[in-house]
């Protein structure tokens, strides 16, 4: 069994849990336990893997409060599935806590990344937290994006800032000035680029307009900044242009692209149904796939 760490600040000192978190651990814990337990009282084995729900992390509270209900929903919608939750960094409990709570004879679980594309964290950083636990069976899922689930979600939020659901003929005809910028957090992987921008066709597609793929933090591989986005568009004569949150959770880089937005900005996607439905599909088609050479790479589904 591999120790866990304190998780400490910039100044040192230990973050205390939450209320949300220990309620998560408590549900989680409890359902547990219920699931093993059949009507007659007696113990039973589920042979479902532990759903662990991957989160980045955030220093910014409303994170962890959302991922936690975003979880609580999951359970919901699968009655008698563990599911449990685990950050890559900044917020307890860490991934390696909840593998090691999962570690043990006959222990399985799906990982399932909160993220939305091909980066470092889901190509590197999840497999590695994996493999510290080898006796723990273990499979991690593909990203959530991009996806039609995942269209649907940033439409609902868009149309819940502002954006116009069912337009009328004149509101139709000012389509033409609409555009949306789909803000991401950025990564220096050029295939979690090619994720971005697929996802942000999906949503094209989807609202009838130009989707702009931009990113809160800018690399090499993600060069478009929010801002050059929504200058690029508006020199196309796009002059109402929304900027869709493509963040899982409130945090510092879902604040900088709202607060660059000139018109509306989304809400992070939070517990919304459809990723809760896309969660849920990542982890049916990982648990489903054929064994991979290592058990702690990505599942190519």
């Amino acid at each position: 069994m591999t120790p866990s760490n304190p998780l400490r600040d910039e100044s040192g000192s230990t973050h205390l849990d939450s209320t949300a978190q220990i309620m998560d651990r408590i549900s989680s814990r409890l359902g547990n336990r219920l699931r093993l337990v059949s009507p007659d009282g007696t113990r039973r084995h589920d042979p479902r893997p532990t759903l662990v729900l991957v989160a980045h992390g955030s220093r910014d509270p409303r994170a962890l409060t959302t991922v936690t209900a975003l979880a609580e929903r999951i359970r919901e919608q699968r009655p008698g599935l563990a599911v449990r939750l685990g950050h890559i960094e900044l917020n307890h409990p860490l991934l390696t806590e909840t593998l090691d709570e999962l570690d043990g004879p006959g222990g399985q679980a799906v990982l399932v990344p909160l993220l939305f594309g091909r980066g470092q964290h889901v190509k590197r950083d999840i497999p590695a937290a994996a493999a510290r636990f080898p006796a723990l069976d273990t499979r991690v899922a593909a990203p959530l994006g991009p996806h039609p689930l995942l269209a649907e979600a940033l439409h609902t939020r868009l149309v819940e800032a502002g954006w116009p659901d069912r337009p009328t003929a004149a509101a139709a005809g000012a389509r033409g000035v609409h555009a949306v910028v789909l803000a991401a957090a950025g990564s220096r992987d050029p295939e979690s680029a090619a994720d971005t921008e697929a996802a942000a066709g999906l949503l094209a597609e989807r609202l009838g307009v130009p989707v702009r793929a931009a990113y809160s933090a800018p690399t090499p591989a993600c060069p478009r900044g929010v801002p050059e986005a929504l200058e690029e568009l508006a020199a196309e004569g796009r002059t109402r242009t929304a900027v869709a949150s493509c963040f899982a959770a409130p945090g510092r880089f879902a604040a900088q692209t709202a607060d660059a937005a000139p018109w509306i900005a989304s809400a992070p996607l939070g517990s919304h149904a459809a990723l809760v439905r896309l969660v849920l599909l990542r982890y049916d088609q990982a648990r489903s796939a054929p064994a991979p050479a290592s058990r702690h790479t990505l599942s190519s589904v």
